[in-house]
């Protein structure tokens, strides 16, 4: 009987299920004072867990991110003007349920894409599906998407996105197809999704550095208004690493 119940539970695809009664099974007597439902509780708690672990891992995998980064990897001792009380709260992610943005600015090395990266990953372990573009390469994938006719779908798989990343922004200029990709993306996501964008230019240079001024008017309104602003400054934290 014990052997069917396994095999059923697993041909169900309840695993988690099934490897916890697994478990029952073989310590009897750390169960053996629950009650049915205390027990069938445990196995449906097991369950669950299982399969939240499998969403965040597909989540993370999804994401694409750049680096491993966590938020008990953040180095708040660097003198970089990144606020604690402001990541913290950042962390809670409710910024994400509001459809808000964020902007994090600062010099080379001074840890913007980790702070991104360390969000994003916060975001994937609570459910939302996150995807992380250096701009370059994403400005790239949509030049081959119209070239093979599937623009269109990935703009949508774009728009799906709870949190996209958008790294290195204003590194590059933007040519006029690129300008107008931009905005396709931006007009999609506009109070509906958030955004991250990472640069090493003050917000104030954006407006010079998208080229059009009728464009870049509207993608920085789609963008700013109801934007986190996080500029770090400071030298860079490569610099404090110590040599492998």
């Amino acid at each position: 009987m014990q052997h069917t119940n396994l095999q059923h539970l697993r041909q169900l695809k309840l695993t988690g299920m099934a490897n916890a009664l697994a478990a029952q099974h073989e310590q009897p007597g750390h169960y053996e004072g629950l009650s049915f439902d205390e027990r069938l509780q445990l196995l449906s708690d097991a369950e669950q867990l299982e399969r939240d672990q499998r969403k965040q891992a597909r989540l993370l995998k999804a994401a694409n991110l750049k680096l491993h980064a966590t938020a008990q990897g953040i180095d708040y001792s660097h003198p970089r003007g990144l606020k604690q009380s402001v990541m913290a709260s950042l962390l809670q992610c409710h910024w994400l349920n509001k459809h808000q943005n964020l902007l994090l600015t600062g010099p080379c090395g001074s840890g913007k894409t980790y702070l991104a990266c360390a969000l994003a990953h916060t975001a994937c372990m609570k459910g939302y599906s996150v995807k992380y573009y250096r701009l370059s390469r994403l400005l790239l994938a949509l030049r081959q998407a119209k070239a093979d006719g599937t623009y269109s779908k990935l703009l949508i798989h774009l728009a799906k996105q709870d949190l996209l990343i958008l790294d290195d922004w204003g590194l590059e200029p933007l040519d006029s197809a690129q300008r107008n990709d931009v905005m396709e993306i931006m007009d999609d996501r506009n109070d509906a999704s958030s955004t991250i964008i990472i640069s090493q230019l003050p917000v104030d240079q954006w407006h010079q550095s998208i080229g059009d001024n009728t464009l870049a008017d509207a993608i920085l309104d789609r963008l700013v208004h109801n934007a986190h602003r996080m500029p770090l400054r400071g030298a860079s934290l490569r610099q404090l690493q110590p040599e492998s």
